[in-house]
Order: C-alpha cells, then sequence, then structure tokens
C-alpha cells in the first residue's frame, strides 16, 4: 500500500491570517469579551480551540451575520476570513463595539470589484453557494448582484442591459464555474468574466486533477467547508473510485482500506496541519504494519 500526501493541502494565507487574528485579540485584550461571528474559518476543531481562548463563536444555521450581531452587545467583534457586508460594519460601529476585521485579502478585492462594477452600472452575476458567508457578504450589498447557484438559475435569467459582469466565491470548483461561465457566454456574450477562484482553491483542486492514480482519497475537512466540498466533487468528476471527506483520523474505517493499493490524502484550506498529519500518520502506519491507530484530538495542538 503506497500513501500519496497531495502538495499543497491545508492552510491557505487567509486561514492562517484569521486565525492570528483570533489569537492576538485574545493575548492583547484577555479581559474583554471577544465575539467571532459565524466560524471564523469552517472548522469545528478550530471553533474549540478559540473557546479554549475564551472566544466565543456566534453561528446559527439559517441567520446572517447582521442577525447574529443582534447577540452581541459589547467587547469585540471579529468578522470571519469570510468577509463582511458593510451593512454589518456600519450595524456594528452603531453598537459601539470594537471591529476587528480577517476578511481574506481575496476576498476583500472581489467585492471590490463588484463594488466597482456596481458604480459603472453594471448588474453583476455572482457565482457561489447560496447562504454562504462570502456569498451573503457580496450578494446583500445591493439588487444590483444576483446570485447563480446553479446552471437552472442562468437558464431563467432576463437581463436587458448590455452592461452585464461576472464574478465569483473565491471557493468555488473551477469545473464548475467554467461550466456556468460557457452558460452565461452563450447567452449573454457582451458579459465580462472576471474569473476569481483564489490561487490557493485552485492549487488544491490542480492537484487532485493531476494525481496519476488513486483507489481512494481522503480529503480531510469540515462539513461546513465550501472549498473541501468541492476538492470531494472534483475527484469524483475526475474519476476516483472512493472518495471520503473526513474531519479526523478518528473517522478512518478499516474496511476502506482494505485491497487498496494506492491512498491519496488532501485537505481543505481551512484543515488545521495537525488534523491531516494525524490521517497520514495513520495510513503508513496501517501501511507498515496492518494495523489502524486512531488517536485521540489534543485541542492544544490545532491553533
Amino acid at each position: 500500500m503506497k500513501i500519496i500526501p497531495l502538495v499543497p493541502r491545508g492552510y491557505c494565507k487567509g486561514v492562517v491570517n484569521a486565525i492570528n487574528a483570533a489569537r492576538q485579540c485574545a493575548q492583547t485584550h484577555p479581559d474583554v469579551p471577544i465575539t467571532v461571528l459565524g466560524m471564523i474559518v469552517h472548522n469545528e476543531y478550530v471553533v474549540r480551540a478559540l473557546e479554549q481562548l475564551n472566544i466565543k463563536t456566534l453561528e446559527a444555521k439559517g441567520k446572517t451575520r447582521l442577525e447574529l450581531l443582534d447577540e452581541v452587545n459589547e467587547g469585540i467583534v471579529l468578522f470571519t476570513a469570510h468577509g463582511i457586508s458593510d451593512a454589518v460594519i456600519e450595524k456594528a460601529r452603531q453598537k459601539g463595539l470594537t471591529l476587528v476585521d480577517a476578511s481574506c485579502s481575496n476576498v476583500v478585492d472581489t467585492k471590490k470589484k463588484v463594488q466597482q462594477r456596481i458604480r459603472e452600472g453594471y448588474t453583476v452575476l455572482y457565482i457561489g453557494k447560496k447562504g454562504h458567508p462570502e456569498a451573503e457578504a457580496i450578494v446583500s450589498s445591493s439588487s444590483s448582484v444576483i446570485l447563480i447557484d446553479s446552471l437552472e438559475v442562468v437558464q431563467k435569467l432576463t437581463i436587458d442591459t448590455q452592461k452585464i459582469a461576472l464574478t465569483n466565491q473565491t471557493t468555488m470548483s473551477i469545473l464548475e464555474i467554467a461550466e456556468i461561465i460557457e452558460a452565461v457566454l452563450a447567452k449573454y456574450p457582451h458579459c465580462l468574466v472576471e474569473e476569481e477562484i483564489c490561487s490557493a482553491t485552485r492549487m488544491r483542486q490542480e492537484a487532485v486533477l493531476n494525481l496519476a492514480h488513486a483507489d481512494l482519497l481522503y480529503v480531510v475537512g469540515d462539513p461546513h467547508s465550501n472549498n473541501s466540498a468541492k476538492l470531494k466533487n472534483i475527484a469524483l468528476q475526475k474519476g476516483i473510485p472512493q472518495v471520503e471527506m473526513i474531519e479526523t483520523c478518528r473517522q478512518i474505517k478499516k474496511k476502506d482500506l482494505i485491497g487498496k493499493e494506492i491512498i491519496a490524502v488532501t485537505a481543505g484550506a481551512s484543515t488545521p496541519t495537525y488534523l491531516t498529519q494525524q490521517v497520514i500518520d495513520a495510513l503508513n502506519g496501517y501501511a507498515s504494519t496492518g494495523t489502524l491507530i486512531l488517536p485521540e484530538i489534543d485541542l492544544s495542538k490545532i491553533l
């Protein structure tokens, strides 16, 4: 049995910066309430590790960042790596909160480009996942932004203006957005396309696409993580026989390893290196001894 850890995998620059911002807050303001508006990055173990630093995370299915902010009345509010709308920023200021913005620079750049196109009179088509905080931050900014989350939405579009621009959430699948862009251009050939897949997402997806062969691929990532889910989808589209998304090594099943000759491992951009390395170590241990040892998770090693 051969184990192939794909490169790159795990944390991207935006995730590292966001986590560092949270740690810095805790160190600098040990006696001030710190609240993260949503998961700082989409990984439950990172959230749990932040709790040990007395950093509270507010997350509720179906609630927007603007609605979550109603529950924060004092201290520091930290905006996550996924970006934030101007409306949330203004509301936080009105509440007298101290603001720390950990938005990924790539997300901020996309937001600025969308705002510029709106000022120029464009209708902006935004390819993204409905309900995702990155998409929420941009789509909620103006009625001139239309969320495109499927080919069906493209088919139903009725836009009269010649000024149409298209961009996307930074963590989408390169295969998925290519298909949607093709459909949009077939319908609106004059559309200005400004594709915004971030380099970290692209490189991780391309590493999966360039994988010569694997009988099984583990994607280490949280169910909340869009970029992790896209890695799994791309692997399935590539034709890898078995693809499993797991959060930790504790979810590895021995029955899945039996008869496998080549097992590859990748990880979403918000997955701690510690968790991914535990998966790789467990698989290497099984490959060399036939024994699957699955250690417990030490939260002190997550951040």
